[in-house]
């Protein structure tokens, strides 16, 4: 086991708090500090496209229990350098930080595909209050992208009483979940009215003095509000010159420790949006919220315990709230082919689950009340 005094975590996430969290439940009683670039503490994200953005929310849907981990928060600053030889942390307000252990979980912003400002976004608890406020106006909405964020925010949106029209390169959220649930999900959200347009390429351009959307054929979509949800880039570049990727996420091993050229760095683990993790497919990204925690706890252990940590082992789950759908899905995906209906009367209430070619399998409920446990425990039910 390593001894360790000074344990720093960059990153007021989940995946932050949560590194604090498993470091505290292991027993490390030295000085532990958390690095926030927000003036916020720290809040749920899922809930800012969900919740929060519904005419009948609870302001209150964001925010998590008081941390007991009694870390040390500086919220506000943001890491700007860091020295991995002298095991030195620079902040964007001059403060150097000295440690024995770091936790990267920096996370990540929203990509913009225009630079004008009256573009939104939905990534912090400020985007999510911003976009709540002028969506109450009831303005004509404009969407780019067809994921989860972009979706949830059209579904919020159209609560609210706007127009909403989203544009989208694909059919809405089949990469996420695939062809079948796709369907569904696209098939629920034109019966609430949202206006769907497909097209090989969006863009947003300057137009009449305002930001706007403009499809592969040219034809211009104007709206009084005008949101992209088209990804996120992870937030490395602070990384530049210490020798660690500072473009792109970070390379881990199966316990966290970032890979520096073909080695695991003992003393730096990552966790979260930030972090690419091993799979069969290479070192890909899980940025979601359930991924983010497991990765975590095991980056906290692999500080304190090296090799005799134990490995990440992410049961993957997933959960999205739109026009009118709860769905929460238990394994891997996207999910290809159709599924097996073990319960339900119909495309709006049904209990599904995916075998795939490995053995494993997705249990998927659509407005079907299970408790998270019995949905995996169906990924594993034989056929």
């Amino acid at each position: 086991m390593s001894t360790l005094d000074r344990i720093v975590i960059v990153g007021n996430g989940i995946a932050g708090q949560t590194a604090a969290d498993t470091l505290r439940s292991a027993d490390f009683d030295g000085a532990l500090t958390i690095i926030g670039d927000e003036a916020r503490a720290a809040y749920s994200r899922p809930a800012l496209s969900k919740a929060l953005l519904r005419s009948d929310a609870d302001l209150t849907a964001h925010e998590l229990p008081a941390p007991d981990h009694g870390a040390v928060e500086m919220l506000g600053v943001a890491a700007s350098g860091l020295d991995i030889e002298q095991r030195m942390l620079s902040l964007n307000d001059g403060t150097t930080l000295k440690y024995d252990g770091l936790v990267i979980a920096s996370g990540s912003r929203a990509r913009r595909l225009g630079a004008g400002p009256d573009e939104l976004v939905l990534r912090t608890l400020d985007d999510a209050l911003t976009l709540r406020d002028r969506i109450a106006g009831r303005p004509d909405v404009v969407i780019v992208g067809g994921g989860p964020l972009g979706m949830e925010a059209a579904s919020g949106a159209l609560e609210a009483g706007c127009r909403v029209t989203l544009i989208t390169n694909e059919p809405p959220m089949a990469r996420q979940l695939g062809a079948h649930l796709g369907a569904t999900i696209a098939a629920a959200a034109l019966a609430h009215g949202l206006n769907l347009i497909e097209t090989p390429d969006a863009r947003i351009i300057q137009h009449g003095g305002r930001s706007v959307a403009a499809l592969a054929d040219g034809t211009i979509i104007e709206g009084e509000l005008l949101q992209s949800a088209v990804g996120d880039i992870p937030n490395t570049e602070w990384l530049a010159g210490s020798g660690l990727p500072s473009s792109g996420p970070l390379p881990v091993d199966t316990r966290g420790r970032v890979l520096h050229g073909e080695l695991a760095r003992a003393e730096i683990v990552a966790a979260g949006d930030v972090a690419a993790v091993p799979t069969d497919g290479g070192h890909l990204r899980s940025p979601i919220w359930n991924s983010a925690i497991a990765q975590a706890k095991v980056a906290a252990q692999a500080l304190l315990l090296g090799d005799a940590a134990p490995e990440l082992n992410d049961r993957p789950y997933f959960w999205t709230e739109q026009f009118g759908l709860n769905i929460r899905v238990a394994g891997r995906a996207p999910l290809i082919g159709e599924p097996t209906v073990i319960d339900g009367d119909g495309p709006a209430s049904q209990l599904l689950r995916w075998e795939h070619p490995d053995g494993t399998a997705t249990a998927v409920s659509v407005n079907y009340r299970i408790p998270i446990p019995r949905l995996r425990k169906l990924c594993d039910l034989a056929a």
